[in-house]
């Protein structure tokens, strides 16, 4: 069965790109959103969030009759589920989006259509996904029972792609995909194949599974190492970006840049999902989430030491501004999920008595855990000439740029000023 109809399920940062990415190939798209104004902005044509190059693809794919966006399901050859993993409790797998978009996707299933798990998920969510798609649908047969003779192929295949980069990304980029049997990769590896020129590389669906969560926890570890080198030079008086570049001048040595700490949805929370999984095994990559968890407490240290050489020289709490110079979760992006950058600004503007400027270029308001009385976004120019305390979070390119505020009381965490 050809795949003419897709529908992508979550239009977030990866939904949207790929459900664009279909409609490129001329596939009729339907993206599902629970949020009204995604889909309203959508359906004119327009993106919430900002990606290069989506702006263009999303405009064309709707002008030309290829995607529309709706809140409920619809029938389709194929079902794309792009939804947010966070974690609960201590650490623990969220699937109840993974789950709302299995019950709200099952009503519309029809024998010979193919689901598929994009969403990073612990080892296991696949099977999960299958199950409660076969408790909704009693009618229809599905891999977990029926094997290669199922009416539904079910398989995962994960993102892999860098924010900044999504649109190129997804077409270059190799995809890892894993069926619950071999006819569901086969069928999955068809769909893809439809506009992936990397390679398709097929595995099961636990694999799969655990390779995303692999790439991420192995970057996630390396930084972890570079967090706790900054901390070591720090104690002992060395500048560590320096050192940093030394080292890497062996051949076989490749340090990442320390920062304030790890965010984004993938590797702030994916490495969390192995350890949840064997939590007398992990214990390399748990240490490794502690130590970048533990990042930002350092640099507020950091903000207390200077606010504390200011009020020797006379100021009072309450006079002091703080400027905080980005609150994205990496360079270049408008993406505040899980940004130490962004927890940073909240604790200041929490305990700080004077005024907290945030400078973020990639934003045009706070969003609501943000908004304070004394929290106010402003440029860089402004917080330049107002601030006492400067505090560089990102290592955004329009910051690059400038020329350091030699005037403030500089907490450079990302090396770009000192």
């Amino acid at each position: 069965m050809s795949f003419d109809t897709v529908s992508v399920i979550g239009l977030g940062y990866i939904g949207l790109p790929t459900a664009a990415a279909f409609a490129a190939v001329r596939k009729q798209v339907i993206g599902i959103d629970v949020n009204r104004n995604i889909v309203d902005t959508i359906n004119r044509g327009e993106i919430h969030i900002v990606e290069p190059d989506l702006d263009v693809a999303v405009r064309a794919a709707v002008s030309g009759g290829y995607l529309r966006a709706s809140i409920q399901p619809e029938s389709a050859d194929a079902y794309l589920i792009a939804v947010p993993t966070p974690f609960k409790n201590d650490h623990e797998p969220d699937l109840r989006y993974i789950e709302a978009a299995a019950k709200a996707l099952a009503p519309v299933l029809r024998k010979g259509d193919l689901v598929v798990l994009e969403s990073t998920s612990p080892v296991g969510a696949t099977e999960q996904l299958a199950q409660w798609l076969a408790e909704a649908r009693s009618d229809l047969s599905f891999p977990q029972d029926a094997g290669e003779d199922a009416d539904v192929n079910v398989a995962h295949c994960p993102e892999r792609v860098l924010p900044g980069h999504v649109m190129r990304e997804l077409i270059e980029n190799d995809r890892v995909i894993g069926g619950m049997t071999p006819r569901c990769s086969a069928r999955a590896c068809e769909l893809y194949k439809s506009f992936v020129r990397g390679e398709c590389i097929v595995t099961n669906a636990r694999t799969a599974e655990m390779c995303k969560l692999t790439e991420n926890a192995f970057r996630d570890v390396n930084i972890a190492f570079a967090n706790e080198l900054s901390i070591i030079c720090d104690k002992l008086g060395i500048n560590v970006w320096d050192l940093v570049q030394l080292a890497n001048r062996h051949p076989r040595v490749n340090i990442l840049q320390p920062g304030p700490g790890v965010g984004g949805h993938c590797i702030a929370v994916d490495p969390w999902f192995i350890v949840d999984s064997a939590p007398e095994e992990a214990r390399l990559i748990r240490t490794a989430r502690e130590v970048n968890n533990s990042k930002p407490r350092w640099v507020m240290d950091k903000v207390d030491a200077a606010i504390a050489d200011a009020k020797a020289d006379g100021k009072q709490d309450k006079d002091l501004t703080i400027a905080v110079f980005g609150l994205s979760f990496k360079p270049d992006i408008d993406d505040l999920r899980e940004s130490p950058a962004l927890d940073i600004a909240i604790e200041l503007a929490a305990r700080h008595p004077g005024k907290v400027l945030a400078v973020e270029p990639h934003i045009d308001a706070l969003p609501e855990k943000l908004k304070s009385p004394n929290l106010i976004l402003v440029d860089f120019p402004t917080a330049s000439a107002q601030a006492d305390i400067g505090l560089l979070l990102v290592d955004h390119k329009p910051f690059r740029e400038q020329a350091a505020p030699t005037h403030l009381r500089l907490v450079d965490t990302k090396g770009i000023w000192v």
